[in-house]
């Protein structure tokens, strides 16, 4: 998956203050080379009201999707809890984005891989509820970089067909199980759980 990098800028082009008026603009690397995604204009605006900032940096975080890297010139109070809350790395940078972003990236592999060589992480295992039952939450594995994938922790065992139910609490279906479930002829139904929650239940046609 190609890297994104957050950057808000101002009208210079150059990093600015998020309490500035500005647009956020999603730098993506692809075969070595820098370039926009896309781009929002921003605006706290003026009041700063707390309700205000709250709903602005929600807006903000639900326009940035998977992009989970942001840099602006200065990320302070309600917004830079509202970035860290979203998992979000923040980072503070003077300048133009194409003097920075290779070296924000070189940091960011860098600090994942040392947490993945200090803190190795078994991914999650489908836990029977009841006989031929199963469930399984790939929630932290889609929300936090564990180094560990939701492909690694389901494939093996979707594959082996091992189970007449599995449940998989996730925040979004991964279209690979999606092709999974259809190659090998299972049936699944999906709830709602509440805002980036989701349970994918899979049986067997037998089952049924």
């Amino acid at each position: 998956m190609p890297k994104e990098i957050a950057v808000y800028v101002g009208e210079n082009g150059k990093t600015a203050d998020l309490y500035q008026p500005g647009k956020v603009m999603i730098y993506q690397r692809m075969q070595g080379r820098w370039s926009v995604s896309r781009e929002k204009n921003f605006s706290l605006g003026e009041n700063f009201t707390i309700k205000g900032l709250r709903d602005q940096m929600s807006d903000l975080i639900d326009f940035l999707g998977s992009c989970k890297t942001f840099v602006g010139l200065s990320v302070t109070g309600i917004p830079y809890f509202a970035l860290e809350k979203s998992r979000c790395s923040i980072w503070e940078f003077e300048g133009n984005p194409v003097e920075f972003l290779d070296y924000i990236l070189a940091r960011e592999e860098e600090e994942q891989r040392q947490r993945v060589v200090q803190n190795p992480v078994s991914p999650p295992v489908p836990v029977e509820t009841f006989s031929g039952c199963y469930r399984i939450s790939i929630k932290e594995i889609q929300e936090k970089d564990l180094g560990v994938t939701s492909k690694q922790a389901l494939l093996p065992f979707v594959r082996q067909g091992k189970f007449y139910s599995l449940e998989v609490l996730c925040n979004h279906i991964p279209p690979w199980l999606e092709n999974e479930i259809l190659a090998n002829g299972l049936e699944s139904r999906t709830e709602i759980l509440g805002k980036n929650e989701i349970k994918l239940i899979i049986t067997k046609p037998c089952c049924n």
